[in-house]
């Protein structure tokens, strides 16, 4: 067993450990883990819960012995499932929350089979000031554009168009799971925790080349239930922007299609028009879940559009964006003028 200081999220690749191996109970891991890591808990909620009881009120020697033999059981069962097909050359890299006790006894085990183990010093803990030191405490390390346009530009499909290019990017939506509005959840989707959230941009922020630049998409300092961190969000608001530009009837079209998930669920596609009744008058909201029910799917985008989302994003664009570097135009937003924008937004980006 060979224990691991971490200086900097890029030593996780860095290192050369086939895989990384979280060994935390399924709700620690749940809430944040190192991201691509395995979850192999040597100890189950329940079982946490219990040794915890008894090393507070009890015993410590008792609560050690205990957790001993839980983690022998749940070893020989990882042993026997997950790991049973591991070569003999195989690295794993674990990890418990803080102490070291979980991730050390596994790594016993492990190593006396003959694998060569590392464990992170400082488990979870040290791994987490590491991401709030980069979300938080450091200026965001590469040059930013903004790739902002009016809802329905297609600015996240032209983004993903942008990264197959070559182009480096940041996909915030991608990350955070949701679109970035009130009909930006994907039906039956749920959103990470916020530590997940910061995890994952973390370890996309430290894979960037810092000398070339980096495209986001513009977004308000919140994606859904989830904040962007203090040092993204203010090189968002100060970066150049590279505006598309397209008519509304082709952001309609782009809408109707690029939702349809939403539009197929008309319960959900009901209940989020209803939640913009704080900002509309009860006629206008009205009208809109009349379309919706009749299935007019481009006019209602084109009514949320105009009346609803240009001029609030028109006003929130005036309080914080940087200024517009270059704007795109397109007259329609199928797939070769998307393809097309891509080409054009890569190579302005050099």
């Amino acid at each position: 067993m060979r224990m691991i200081t971490l200086t900097s999220l890029a030593d996780l690749d860095r290192l050369g450990f086939d895989e990384v191996i979280d060994v935390r109970s399924p709700a620690e891991y749940a809430e944040d883990h190192v991201p691509g890591a395995v979850n192999l808990p040597v100890l189950s909620d329940d079982e946490r819960v219990r040794v915890g009881t008894v090393y507070t009120r009890e015993s410590r020697f008792l609560a050690r012995r205990m957790g001993a033999a839980l983690v022998a059981r749940n070893a020989a069962r990882h042993l026997e499932g997950y790991l049973a097909d591991k070569p003999n050359g195989y690295r794993p890299l674990l990890y418990c929350w803080r102490g070291g006790q979980r991730s050390g006894s596994f790594a016993l085990i492990l190593g006396q089979i003959g694998w060569q183990v590392g464990v992170i010093d400082g488990g979870w803990r040290s791994y987490r000031r590491l991401v709030v030191d980069a979300l938080y405490d450091t200026p965001f390390p590469a040059p930013v554009f903004v790739l902002d346009g009016n809802t329905g530009t297609a600015k996240t499909a032209i983004l993903q168009l942008v990264a197959a290019q070559g182009g480096q990017v940041i996909d915030l939506e991608a990350l955070a799971g949701h679109r970035g509005s009130i009909f930006g959840q994907v039906p039956g989707d749920v959103q990470p925790s916020q530590k997940t959230f910061e995890s994952v941009l973390a370890m996309a922020i430290a894979q960037l080349d810092p000398g070339r630049p980096v495209l986001v998409e513009a977004e308000s300092n919140r994606i859904g239930a989830l904040r962007l961190p203090p040092a993204l969000w203010q090189a968002m608001r100060a970066a150049p922007r590279l505006v598309i530009d397209a008519p509304l009837a082709a952001r309609a079209q782009w809408l109707a299609t690029a939702y349809r998930d939403l539009t197929l669920d008309q319960a959900q596609l009901q209940h989020r028009i209803a939640a913009l009744a704080p900002y509309q008058p009860r006629a206008r909201i009205a009208a809109w879940q009349a379309m919706a029910e009749a299935g007019d799917f481009q006019a209602l985008a084109a009514e949320l559009m105009a009346q609803h989302y240009d001029p609030r994003y028109g006003h929130s664009r005036g309080q914080s964006a940087g200024e517009v570097a270059e704007t795109f135009v397109a007259e329609t937003l199928e797939s070769a003028d998307r393809d097309r924008l891509a080409i054009a937004i890569t190579a302005w980006m050099g």
